[in-house]
C-alpha cells in the first residue's frame, strides 16, 4: 500500500511525544483533498481514531491511517520527512502522480488509472 521511511516514522513519533500523546494510540493520518494548483493535495494529521473504512498500516512502529478513497491515490507511495535550511516537512513520492506543482504540495492524476471500486 504505502510506506513511511524510518526518518518519517521518527518524526511522527517525535510529534506524538511533543504533544504528550504517546500512550493514546496515535499515528499519522494521511489523506488526499481537492485543492492546490495541480488539483489534489496531501494532508497529514495526528489521529488515534480508526474509522470503520480506514486502512491501517504499521511502518517502523508507527500507525498510518488511510481512508479508502485516499488509499486509491496513494498506492505504492513512500512518505519521507525532509529538513533543510529552506523548509521542512513530509514529502510524498507518489507513482500515481502525473504531475505536481513546483512546491510539491499538490499533484494531479489520470482518473482512468484509479480503480474506484476497490
Amino acid at each position: 500500500m504505502i510506506t513511511l521511511t524510518e526518518t518519517a516514522a521518527n518524526k511522527v513519533r517525535s510529534l506524538i511525544e511533543m504533544q504528550n500523546k504517546s500512550d493514546q494510540g496515535y499515528g499519522l493520518r494521511v489523506f488526499i483533498q481537492g485543492g492546490g494548483c495541480a488539483g489534489f493535495q496531501y494532508g497529514f494529521d495526528l489521529d488515534n481514531k480508526q474509522k470503520e473504512t480506514d486502512n491501517v498500516i504499521e511502518c517502523h512502529g508507527v500507525k498510518v491511517f488511510l481512508d479508502r478513497k485516499s488509499a486509491l491515490y496513494l498506492i505504492g507511495s513512500e512518505i519521507d520527512y525532509e529538513e533543510t535550511m529552506m523548509q521542512s516537512g513530509f514529502k510524498v513520492s507518489n507513482p500515481n502522480s502525473e504531475s505536481s506543482c513546483g512546491c510539491g504540495i499538490s499533484f494531479s492524476v489520470d482518473p482512468s488509472t484509479i480503480n474506484f471500486e476497490s
